[in-house]
């Protein structure tokens, strides 16, 4: 017997996150009441997955799941602010109970790792498409994309360029190397930087997350706040596996143009960084100093003192070809 979307909600998504206390009503019942903490402000994103769009076709379950939260989380990261609880809404073209648990575990894992509770959504049948809201809280002013100045530094979390190699290796557009499962787990479930973004605030000028491809999203970051940016060729972080992967050269030209990282592009003022640096150590922190904030608009790359050309600076939902 096919299931119901009552039957649905209540077998997979009822008990999916953690049990928070601050949730007065959560899902079953038409809207989700809950309790934001005294003193806070609420922040609220949303995102949406499309199949073939977002993810390619087949992907597992559990990855979509975790991607669906995940970018989500990034996002409430970049503001520096607390994640709390989630609604999702998803559209399958049938109830496939074994895809439906499989998603329901991936979504669950990242959401207990971070404290995160469903709350409410809504399911209906279409082609598989993922949009989830987050809803999270922040003490203080939230960090910002506008908030960057001339002569800032420039970073960036992680290594950048691994989930645009994962994707090519679920799309078969690169040979499945000796690293592949390493890279292919940078795609299908990536780490958002909660924690990292949280305690940026302190520190950070202004702060974006990475998914749309580094070069544009530093760009849009500066745009933002009205400066443009010089990134070293150099000094971007990328991991020994997609340099064995795809060589040095195309390691460094997807670390700059390669999305669904889901990392932290931050700057910080030059007073502010031997604090940065002596209270949160890279080696701990896992960023990297990659550039400087200038007063020129957009983005350069130099590489031995010259400047280099890209001919793409990142994706673009609603450009063809991106």
């Amino acid at each position: 017997m096919p299931l119901s979307e009552f039957d649905l909600i209540e077998r997979y998504f009822r008990s999916c996150g953690v049990r928070r206390e601050d949730v007065e009503l959560g899902v079953g019942d038409d809207a989700a009441v809950l309790e934001c903490p005294p003193g806070q402000r609420l922040v609220a994103a949303m995102d949406t997955l499309v199949e073939g769009v977002h993810f390619p076709r087949g992907c597992p379950a559990s990855s979509v799941g975790h991607r669906a939260l995940a970018v989500n989380l990034s996002d409430l990261a970049a503001m520096g602010a607390r994640p709390a609880w989630a609604l999702l809404a998803l559209t399958l073209p049938e109830a496939d109970e074994a895809w439906l648990a499989e998603f329901a575990s991936g979504f669950a894992e990242l959401a207990r790792l971070h404290e995160v509770a469903l709350v409410g959504g809504d399911t209906t049948r279409g082609p598989l498409c993922v949009t989830v809201q987050i809803l999270g809280h922040i003490s203080g002013p939230a960090l910002l994309r506008s908030g960057g100045q001339p002569g800032d530094a420039l970073f960036v979390s992680g290594t950048p360029g691994d989930a645009a190699a994962g994707l090519a290796l679920e799309q078969g557009r690169l040979p499945a190397p000796a690293q592949a499962e390493y890279l292919r787990e940078r795609f299908l479930y990536p780490t958002p930087r909660v924690a990292l973004g949280s305690v940026l605030r302190e520190y950070a000028s202004a702060c974006i997350d990475v998914s749309d491809g580094l070069l544009g999203d530093a760009g849009k970051m500066g745009a933002a706040s009205g400066c443009g940016a010089d990134i070293a060729y150099a000094d971007l972080p990328v991991s020994q596996p997609l340099v064995e992967a795809v060589g040095p050269e195309r390691a460094r030209e997807l670390a700059l143009t390669g999305g669904d990282d889901y990392e932290l592009c931050f700057s910080v003022r030059p007073g502010n960084l031997e604090r940065l640096l002596t209270q949160l150590p890279p080696q701990r922190w896992g960023y990297t100093r990659i550039g400087t904030l200038r007063a020129t608009p957009g983005v350069g790359v130099v590489r031995d003192g010259e400047p280099m050309a890209f001919a793409h600076a990142g994706y673009e939902h609603f450009v063809r070809g991106s």
